[in-house]
This record gives C-alpha cells, sequence and structure tokens, in this order.
C-alpha cells in the first residue's frame, strides 16, 4: 500500500470535485491540515474516514486504497490485494497491541494489587505477631498461587481484546 499515492489520488478527486482542502475537511469532519497530510502521504485515513472518502467521490474504498480507479474486471482483484496489504499494514504489531493491553489491565486492576500487597504484608506480620513462625512458609506459596489466578485473568482479557 503506498500512502504517496493513495494521497496524491485523494488529492486529484478532490481536485475534480472542484473542492479546497478546507472544504473537503468540513464536509467529512476533519481539518484541512488532516486532508493535507492524507494527500502528503504523512498520514492514512482512517476506516470511517475512507468511507466518508468513498462516498463523497462516489468510489470503492479498495480505489482509494489502491490508488487509482478500476474497471469491474480489476475490482475483485484489487479489492484482494488491498485487503491483504491494509491488514499486513497495520498500525500496530500484534506484540505491540498484546503489550498495550497488558498494561491497561495492570492499570486497571492496581486497587486489586493494592489490595493484594497488603493481605501478603499482613500474611508475613501475623505469624511474628502471634508467634507462629512456621505460617511464614505459607505467605509465598499463598502469593505464588494469587500471581499465577491473576496473570491468568490478564491473558484472558487480552485474548479477548486481541481476537474478538
Amino acid at each position: 500500500m503506498d500512502q504517496v499515492k493513495i494521497g496524491k489520488f485523494i488529492a486529484e478527486l478532490r481536485r475534480r470535485a472542484g473542492l479546497t482542502q478546507e472544504a473537503l475537511g468540513e464536509k467529512i469532519g476533519v481539518t484541512n491540515k488532516t486532508i493535507s497530510r492524507w494527500e502528503n502521504g504523512d498520514y492514512m485515513p482512517n476506516i470511517e474516514m475512507l468511507q466518508l472518502l468513498a462516498e463523497e467521490f462516489s468510489i470503492s474504498i479498495s480505489e482509494i486504497l489502491a490508488g487509482e480507479k478500476f474497471s469491474d474486471e480489476e475490482s475483485r482483484h484489487k479489492a484482494d490485494e488491498n485487503a491483504i496489504a491494509t491488514t499486513s499494514t497495520s498500525a500496530f504489531s500484534l506484540k505491540e497491541r498484546k503489550t498495550f493491553f497488558k498494561k491497561k489491565w495492570r492499570r486497571e486492576h492496581f486497587s486489586l494489587f493494592a489490595v493484594l500487597a497488603l493481605i501478603l504484608i499482613a500474611a508475613v506480620v501475623f505469624p511474628l505477631v502471634f508467634h507462629k513462625p512456621w505460617l511464614l512458609g505459607i505467605a509465598p506459596l499463598v502469593a505464588l498461587v494469587e500471581y499465577g489466578f491473576q496473570n491468568n485473568r490478564m491473558m484472558v482479557y487480552v485474548e479477548k481484546c486481541l481476537y474478538k
């Protein structure tokens, strides 16, 4: 997928329609700077913007992604090529998305970790206060089991987010 080619195509479509960057931006709800960035190939419109551009210029999203108009014969073949190119050049890799959702889950469950830390401290202090040192061996075991349980919950959440 060639962003520069797509940008030039959007600019050509806009000019043919007799629109300025500002006028097109107003029609689809973005600034003229955004239109300029698309036309220069600096950024790609997201799927919602591609839909609006396709409607505005009466062409298909596949044609925008190909950076050219094509005949009906070419249409199916180009659509497949564009789908492959688009999905292979996603903004974020699977690893990056996985890391993002792990961090998000940890932020959302910060209070849980604080409570678990307090429970672990209590599990260490309790045996010392009540003179039962044999209970100290239970604290690491409980912490390990809880870590495994919470890590599993996090991974279930991450997988649901990644593979909806």
